[in-house]
């Protein structure tokens, strides 16, 4: 199970966080955002996305759009998001869930530097009902993710 995965992962690798499981599903930015009480801004989003044959986990906060322009000259190659079947194939997780923690296969992480902008960020944690709230650059840290500047300007 996703969840089970992401909770292995923190006791592993910081056991300092918890995971967060709500009785209400938090598997939109809105929804997350109200679930959490943070502005829709401070969730961290992960979209799924293939360049060519490979695919990479983009970290975004909640009201960011990818800049296909900015993407592609970072990534060398037009950016294509997964469908809802790739998604959970590539991550082991379900769409509301996705995450770059206790992923079924390595992937590579990028953060988009707009998470910079906050101390603490809401990412979902597996399931569409769970999230952890981490610092930006912790997050990057374990996930041994790259900053990219990959969005389009918040706003």
């Amino acid at each position: 199970m996703s969840l089970d995965s992401v909770r292995a992962y923190f006791a592993e690798k910081a056991p300092d966080i918890a995971v967060l499981e709500l009785a209400t599903r938090t598997a939109t930015v809105a929804e997350a955002a109200a679930a959490h009480g943070v502005a829709p801004a401070q969730i961290a989003k992960t979209l799924s996305i293939r360049v060519g044959d490979q695919v990479i986990l983009v970290v975004t906060r909640g009201d960011a759009r990818l800049d296909n322009k900015k993407a592609k000259a970072v990534f060398g190659g037009k950016v294509r998001m997964l469908d809802l079947a790739e998604v959970e194939a590539a991550t082991g997780h379900p769409v509301g869930g996705v995450c770059p923690f206790g992923l079924s296969a390595p992937l590579p992480v990028y953060c988009d530097v707009t998470l910079r902008a906050f101390d603490e960020v809401v990412p979902a944690a597996g399931s569409t009902h769970s999230a952890v709230r981490i610092a930006p650059g912790r997050m990057a840290d374990l996930t041994g993710a790259t900053w990219v500047d990959i969005c389009q300007e918040p706003g």
